[in-house]
């Protein structure tokens, strides 16, 4: 929003020119969001609990969870007004990849917000249901794989990248779109898994968020995609900024939801993020890199589905609770301890999805 503005600015004085750099708006984008959190985020968390907007817990769930019931929740609104506001005022809005990805957050967002707030007005833990979530999940994901096919300008947008090979590049055709669809949804769906612990969902997103941004920052410059041996997306350099302002708000948010937590950000955020990453890796060509960096949340994801799977097979479970991370507090961890060392195998598996860059 504030490009046309210094579009006049500049004809009056060439030093705002400085705000027209990608580097520099993405550096606002990031502290804008922060510091918006910081301001809004006591008021609403506030607002929250005296309108008794608390977190039902599972009864099936670990015992040491139960006094966190009443917790506020639907904390994740903060997150997204922020990357809102941030991303409207900093990046390029005549770009088609700023305006997919916002749309796609704040949709997903949408669903995890009519989630909880069934959850809290019926006051179980059931929210919305599977079968309605799903499908709501699936027309927004379907709807921006359409569009981002149809409006690809170069053969890479739509070709599928492997890691750590030059010339390996694979024309998708239409199943670019079954493989958008199924990254976003996916990814949704799995940092919901991941947010069970104070904490322990937002740092890996930020983390795979502001790695993500190297990417796309390095796939929309000519010079260094061709050093890097990546695909060229023109444009796409402006999701840094995307990246920049979720990365700002995660971290903002992270100040009330770290151990022990006073606001959790309930699936209006959890769904909204975990979608807002795999559009990014979408856009930037880096699906199996995101596999990579998210390992925690595929992980998390993966538990389930292994328990799930063995349980009805062999009436046997594999974890002593599913997701993954209800395993090891039952094994005796204390909350901050699962919460830490999942942080750092996250901080370990984007540092290999880098190193992707120089390896190929």
């Amino acid at each position: 929003m504030l490009l046309y503005l210094v579009d006049y600015l500049m004809t009056l004085d060439s030093g705002f020119r400085v705000f027209q750099y990608l580097t520099f708006r993405a550096i606002l984008g990031a502290l804008t969001a922060l510091i918006f959190s910081f301001m809004i985020g006591p008021s609403m968390i506030r607002r929250l609990s005296n309108n008794n907007i608390g977190q039902n817990v599972r009864e099936c769930g670990p015992e040491s969870h139960f006094d966190k019931a009443g917790t506020p929740t639907m904390g994740g609104t903060l997150i997204l007004v922020a990357i809102a506001f941030s991303t409207l005022l900093w990046a390029d809005l005549s770009n088609r990849y700023i305006w997919t990805v916002l749309l796609v957050t704040m949709g997903f967002g949408v669903i995890g917000f009519i989630d909880d707030y069934k959850k809290i007005k019926l006051g179980n833990s059931d929210g919305l249901s599977a079968k309605a979530k799903f499908f709501w999940q699936w027309v927004i994901a379907i709807a921006a794989a359409v569009f981002l096919y149809q409006t690809a300008t170069v053969p890479a947008e739509t070709q599928y990248i492997v890691p750590f090979f030059k010339e390996v590049k694979i024309d998708l055709d239409w199943f670019y779109v079954v493989i958008t669809s199924l990254m976003i949804v996916g990814f949704s769906n799995a940092v919901n898994l991941t947010d069970g612990l104070d904490g322990l969902a937002i740092m890996p997103t930020v983390m795979v968020a502001a790695a993500l941004g190297i990417f796309a920052y390095l796939s929309g410059h000519a010079n260094f995609s061709e050093y890097l041996a990546i695909p060229f997306l023109p444009k796409s350099g402006e999701l840094f900024v995307f990246s920049a302002t979720l990365t700002g708000a995660g971290l903002g948010f992270l100040w009330f939801n770290t151990y022990p937590a006073m606001v959790f950000m309930g699936d209006v955020g959890a769904l909204a993020l975990g979608a807002a990453l795999g559009v990014l890796a979408v856009l930037v060509r880096q699906e199996l890199v995101l596999l990579i960096m998210g390992g925690v949340f595929v992980m998390e994801t993966a538990s389930v589905i292994v328990q799930v799977i063995s349980f009805k097979l062999t009436g046997k479970r594999v974890f002593r609770m599913a997701p993954i991370h209800h395993h090891f507090e039952l094994k005796g961890w204390p909350e901050p301890r699962v919460i830490v060392r999942f942080w750092i195998i996250t901080v370990i598996l984007v540092l290999i999805g880098l190193a992707t860059l120089k390896l190929r």
